[in-house]
């Protein structure tokens, strides 16, 4: 699975998509220009010591993705989507698209690709939910129907503590 973020702006939300990258096996796709330097403390802080677990990509623009992954299939996520993030089935080399956490994707991006677009559901009133959580949300759901193929499955933890 691929995680493209088109200009993220906030190091720390771009820093705890990459632990969750790393944590799960996604690879990390960054469009430039980033809103932060990638040697940015707070970068690193939400990352924590998982750095060295993640595959990171960096891309001079949105095009260069699509001439990199030209047989992908994308799924744009955008709170002005048709369909939500449950109705998709994913597949483990499927790009998941998010755009910059004030503008979202451009929307000429959102237009032309409006039948791969998929939105997380939420109240009227929300404009938005927070990009790395939103990320969080829809990695899980393509993750549970993989069956977490690839992630430690053992639920022997209670095995270890005292008790």
């Amino acid at each position: 699975m691929h995680i493209v973020l088109i200009e993220p702006q906030i190091p720390p939300n771009t820093g705890n998509i990459a632990r969750l990258c790393a944590a799960t096996g996604c690879e990390l796709h960054l469009v430039e220009p980033l809103g932060f330097s990638t040697d940015d403390k707070h970068l690193k802080r939400a990352g924590l010591d998982y750095w060295h677990l993640l595959k990171i990509h960096y891309h001079k623009n949105f095009d260069d993705v699509l001439a990199k992954y030209p047989t992908a299939k994308y799924h744009y996520l955008s709170t002005k989507a048709p369909h939500t993030y449950t109705e998709i089935t994913y597949g483990d080399d499927d790009m998941l698209v998010f755009g910059r956490e004030d503008a979202g994707i451009p929307e000429a991006l959102l237009k032309a690709n409006i039948d791969n677009c998929v939105r997380i559901p939420m109240i009227n009133e929300a404009r938005s939910l927070n990009l790395s959580n939103s990320v969080s949300i829809v990695v899980y759901e393509a993750l549970r129907q993989q069956s977490f193929i690839g992630l430690k499955q053992n639920s022997n933890y209670l095995d270890d503590i005292d008790l």
